[in-house]
């Protein structure tokens, strides 16, 4: 059944909330009758946004200029949305940045990555849910993450070790929810796959074959909500979970038989993880 938070009349906090994945999703809590708060750093988006959200069914949609890096920032908007809403019952935290990245950051980019990735995910956890949790009613804390997180594919170091830091903060504030007592908020942790996104376009202009949609993210989140999955691990058109799964399993037996890491991507072990992952 769908998570009592998520009700007619509710309201949700959407941070990245003026297009991909947080506006897909923020379309599903419209099309629930919930009130809206979304919040992006691309304040020109947010008016279009806040129009196709209302046609949806929002009832009242509140739009904030925000840059979750900024904590004076997200402490106005929480403040903000307290003032006109008393308070927040879902909270989808979600904004990110993507510009890449290297190891030695000759492209300069780290400082604001983990600042936005990582950073922001904290802020906004830190200064809203201790609100969620005092009101006394169920709540809901979704952060998203990503595979990069877990499998670190090389590529984009950045991007990995922020979206790493979101899946161990988020695993410790829902440990932290579930120890507090008569505290009826919990956290989940989305994990996307291959999503095509404004973040990951990378000039591209049509969606490539084995990417998901947004609207397809948005689809998997609230159907895994309704399973009541913490871990929700969306595939994509070209990763089964199955796939997924036999990935993470190879990583994580990096550490427990002491090979050398990201082995997946190392000549001497590249064609063992074919073989080990061959049946999916």
């Amino acid at each position: 059944m769908t998570h009592p938070a998520m009700k007619p009349g509710n309201v949700a906090l959407v941070t990245g909330g003026a297009n991909g994945i947080g506006f897909a999703v923020a379309m599903r809590f419209a099309g629930l009758g919930m009130r809206l708060v979304i919040a992006d750093i691309a304040a020109d988006r947010l008016a279009p946004a806040a129009e196709s959200l209302r046609a949806a069914g929002a009832p009242e949609v509140m739009t904030a200029a925000c840059d979750v890096s900024d904590r004076a920032a997200v402490e106005a908007l929480e403040a903000a949305v307290t003032e006109r809403f008393g308070g927040v019952d879902v909270l989808l935290n979600n904004a990110a940045i993507q510009p890449g990245s290297d190891i030695f950051d000759d492209a300069g980019t780290w400082g604001r990555v983990l600042a936005v990735n990582l950073g922001g995910i904290v802020n906004v956890a830190q200064v809203v849910v201790p609100g969620m949790v005092a009101r006394g009613r169920p709540g809901l804390v979704i952060n998203t993450g990503s595979k990069q997180g877990i499998t670190a594919p090389p590529g984009d170091p950045a991007y990995n070790v922020a979206k790493a830091g979101v899946k161990v903060f988020t695993e410790a504030l829902e440990h932290h929810l579930r120890n507090i007592e008569g505290a009826q908020v919990s956290a989940r942790l989305l994990i996307p796959g291959f999503v095509f996104t404004g973040l990951t376009a990378g000039g591209r202009t049509e969606k490539p074959a084995g990417a998901w949609t947004p609207e397809q993210t948005a689809d998997f989140l609230m159907e895994r909500l309704e399973a009541g999955d913490f871990y929700i691990l969306c595939p994509d058109n070209e990763v089964s979970r199955a796939l997924d799964e036999k990935r993470m399993d190879w990583a994580m037996h990096d550490i427990i038989d002491n090979r050398p890491p990201l082995s997946r991507w190392h000549p001497d072990y590249a064609a063992a993880f074919t073989d080990f992952a061959k049946d999916v």
